[in-house]
């Protein structure tokens, strides 16, 4: 169950109704908000930061309900609860919001207490690219159930993985070589709740964070949220959440499969969106070498990533 944040009782005056003294002489609205997300990342650091400022929740409310008059109030919910969903910890936390709009001054024409719209939007499916890898144990069966796992928890819609390919370990100890590929598809995960998804499915695997750039059971790295072509992807600087990933670009490992997962991948470098095709034949990819069964079903192209 996801944890919640509500802010309740928000009140102004507005000017929405289909009559013209609504619109003229304006009355009080009462709004709602109910905002679902991750919180384990704020209760365990208490930083501003990894949550949502509920203060700049409530005035986002005021303005709207003192703003544009609407002859609904279902469009008075709507439109905030797309408003919140558009903020920058709203792009970056939020899972669903649940407005809810009082108007206890409805001209309904009988006794009543109260009138309410209560409207529920979730985040938007949303395009996303995970770089698996592994080099410790059974390197084949761990990247086939972190495939299954991403399927079922994380690109839930249009997933594509590319094929496997075996690569050199880049920085760190010596260690063994990994296996490597690049899943794409669409997730209605807010990047936080991305991460940590991946970190759970890392410690189903065994994973053990202990060196830096180290051997792994299962590595899995989110490299993208959103879609730069079109501006919508999701920029972070954050401790916890840097996107995108800082060191995809260098990577011949990440590339070449997520290249082969999506032949029309765009990768966000230094605020210009470029396309991954360009970057593979900039980079050494002499250690990246293909591997000739897929993981997955046939009809399934399907991989891992590798330790960015």
């Amino acid at each position: 169950m996801r944890d919640v944040i509500e802010v309740l009782g928000i009140r102004a005056t507005g000017f929405h109704g289909v009559f013209e003294h609504e619109k003229r002489d304006g009355q009080e609205f009462v709004v709602d908000v109910s905002l679902e997300l991750d919180l384990g990342p704020a209760g365990e650091s208490d930083d501003l930061a990894e949550t949502v400022n509920y203060g700049e929740v409530g005035q986002l409310v005021v303005r709207r309900i003192e703003g544009e008059p609407f002859d609904l109030i279902e469009r008075l919910a709507t439109v905030i609860a797309e408003d919140v969903l558009a903020t920058e910890s709203g792009r970056l936390r939020l899972e669903t919001v649940t407005v809810t709009v009082h108007k206890p001054s409805a001209p309904v024409g009988v006794p009543f207490g109260d009138v309410l719209v209560r409207v529920r939007r979730d985040r938007p499916l949303v395009p996303a690219v995970v770089a698996l890898g592994a080099n410790l144990g059974d390197r084949r069966a761990t990247l086939e159930r972190a495939r299954q796992a991403l399927a079922e928890r994380v690109l839930t819609a249009g997933l594509a993985v590319s094929d496997l390919v075996e690569t050199d370990p880049v920085g760190g100890p010596e260690q063994p070589d990994f296996l490597n590929a690049v899943a794409v598809g669409l997730t209605r995960l807010s990047p936080t709740a991305l991460l940590r998804t991946l970190h759970e499915i890392e410690a189903e695997s065994g994973r053990v964070r202990e060196i830096r750039w180290g051997p792994r059971t299962l590595d899995l790295d989110l490299i993208q949220y959103g879609d730069p072509a079109t501006g919508t992807d999701v920029l972070s600087s954050s401790e916890r959440l840097t996107l995108p990933h800082p060191r995809a670009h260098e990577r011949g490992f990440v590339l070449v499969p997520w290249l082969q997962a999506d032949p029309d991948a765009v990768l966000r470098i230094d605020d210009r969106p470029q396309r991954v095709a360009e970057l593979v034949a900039q980079v050494d990819t002499s250690g990246v070498r293909p591997v000739p069964e897929p993981l997955g079903p046939s009809s399934e192209r399907s991989g891992g990533g590798a330790g960015c």
